[in-house]
């Protein structure tokens, strides 16, 4: 049996591109949780080579990578060299596969570039096919899956245990079938990042990096960092965008008004922000899974933005706040259970205000 080995790059004709990435020096780099790539193959072998950034070096929250194998998870590794080829199929005989490449862990820590993919395939490899529907999430930590793989409520970060895959939103987006694109830090806000100190973190406000490619400690190829670089919003366009942020918020107002009404006031700014670089998408602004404090302010900061605007196309919808009997994970986040429970109601509700089958 003749071999048919051929070395491709990640670029958009060769792969079905998932979330926000950034193609540099032939790499395909990810950074923001759930970013990667699919693409198909009829064939016999799969290798993928991926490049690590410096912080690959530093041992300290490395890029988390999920590779996936028709559906089922083949590799899950952390980053930590320069370079790692790993093979994700091999066998005898010619079989239809599709692979997937999925960075798990935030952006805020570490990024992680797609060097190349070699396949022993006569046809080659081609991109997965698009779905019908498309969602971005824009969110914190919980949208970012931090610490789902932590049965240990007591424990702190790690990006060895953040999985974006077990979280609400990704798990939404597998139900309706839609295609996703996340946007989502741990610890940030509208007005603040979270805080202890009653003070407010403006380094974490996740409106400052909405219109980036991303926001992370690592550099692509060590020389870009994803704050620098504008994104194209025309590359993924949403039919609905679903917002997840005032969990961090809340640690700064509490039950001041004041700040409280601050918190609405930036909200319905940003949602100017997102209405810009999304003309036509639905919007559903959501909270309340590690609490509900400031719900009715989401539900002011849209009220408001919609008077203003006359823009209704932006809906409210309040989570459940967990429970303990479902368990916790790091610091107290949601667990697996949880984020399913999430997953049950948020993907009910978008089947009925998007009226998707």
């Amino acid at each position: 049996m003749t071999e048919a080995i051929e070395v491709y790059r990640a670029t958009e004709n060769n792969v079905k591109i998932i979330g926000r990435t950034h193609y540099y020096n032939d790499v395909r780099w990810l950074a923001l949780s759930g970013s990667g790539v699919e693409f198909t193959f009829y064939g016999r072998k799969a290798q993928i080579t991926l490049k690590g950034d410096a912080v690959a070096l530093t041992g300290n929250n490395l890029a988390r990578i999920a590779i996936c194998v028709n559906g089922v998870r083949v590799i899950d590794e952390q980053l930590d060299r320069p370079l790692a080829t790993y093979t994700v199929f091999e066998s005898d005989t010619e079989q239809e596969i599709t692979v997937t490449v999925i960075k798990l862990s935030e952006a805020a820590m570490s990024t992680a570039g797609i060097v190349s993919i070699t396949v022993d395939a006569a046809e080659g490899i081609k991109p997965a096919p698009a779905s019908v529907h498309k969602i971005e999430f824009i969110g914190d930590s919980i949208t970012c899956g931090y610490g789902v793989d932590d049965e240990d409520g007591t424990h702190s970060f790690s990006t060895a245990t953040e999985d974006v895959t077990k979280a609400y939103a990704y798990l939404t987006a597998r139900r309706l079938q839609a295609d996703y694109s996340m946007v989502s830090y741990s610890g940030y806000g509208i007005i603040t990042g979270y805080t202890e100190n009653d003070q407010k973190l403006t380094t974490h406000l996740l409106p400052d990096y909405y219109e980036k490619v991303g926001k992370s400690e690592g550099r692509f190829d060590n020389k870009l960092l994803p704050q620098q670089l504008s994104w194209d919003f025309s590359r993924f366009v949403p039919d609905l965008i679903v917002i997840n942020l005032g969990t961090n918020d809340d640690s700064y107002t509490k039950d001041d008004a004041v700040r409280q009404a601050e918190y609405a006031r930036e909200y319905a700014g940003f949602l100017k922000t997102v209405r810009r670089c999304n003309p036509h998408a639905k919007i559903l602004c959501t909270l309340g899974i590690m609490g509900d404090r400031l719900y009715p302010y989401v539900e002011q900061a849209v009220s408001c933005y919609s008077a203003e605007t006359g823009d209704n196309t932006i809906s409210t919808m309040k989570f459940e706040v967990q429970e303990a009997a479902d368990g916790y994970a790091s610091d107290l986040h949601p667990s697996p259970v949880t984020h399913h429970k999430a997953a049950d109601k948020l993907a009910a509700h978008i089947q009925k205000l998007m009226k998707w089958e």
